[in-house]
């Protein structure tokens, strides 16, 4: 009976601490970017990884590694920055193109190395008129506890260069 009293307890109590935990609020880190094409065609270039073999090319980033996937949800990839000595790797969350949205959540390198317990990459093309769309990308990220006098802070260099990738690559 204490047994079962016991097992009862926990199960409760742990389902009242997640209910009532409040994870840190995420900030966040935006970039918009006009472009002269449809967001149909920008959202063609961008995904199944065609930004990152796009960056590759163009040595904005030293190379990428698929580790799982195929560029749909799930999909894991490794990037390994210029001068190559370090690295960050994401999973893909959601992948819409209805929409033209894809969210990665970062998994290890990074700023979740010196700080950060959530970083979470956003793309989205969005529709302006028949011949313009806006790149809409963005870091949501979180501290974490201990880390907030150093301020750890994303930098959102990265993810304007490669919106100005695809801007210059759709529009050549």
């Amino acid at each position: 009976m204490w047994k079962q009293f016991s097992l009862v307890f926990f199960l409760l109590f742990g389902c009242y601490v997640g209910v009532n935990s409040h994870p840190q609020p995420l900030k966040h880190l935006t970039n918009e970017l006009e472009v002269h094409a449809p967001a149909s065609e920008v959202w063609e270039a961008f995904r199944n990884l065609g930004i990152l073999r796009l960056a590759a090319q163009q040595n904005l980033i030293q190379s990428f590694q698929v580790l799982k996937g195929d560029g749909g949800v799930g999909t894991v990839v490794k990037i390994i920055f210029i001068p190559g000595n370090s690295s960050y790797t994401e999973r893909f969350i959601e992948v819409d193109t209805k929409r033209r949205l894809e969210v990665a959540q970062g998994l290890k390198g990074d700023y979740l190395a010196i700080g950060c317990s959530v970083q979470i990459v956003t793309f989205e093309m969005v529709e302006k008129s028949q011949n313009s769309s806006i790149i809409k990308a963005g870091i949501a990220y979180a501290v974490k506890k201990g880390f907030e006098a150093k301020n750890p802070r994303p930098n959102i260099q990265l993810v304007a260069a490669l919106s100005q990738l695809l801007k210059n690559f759709v529009e050549n």
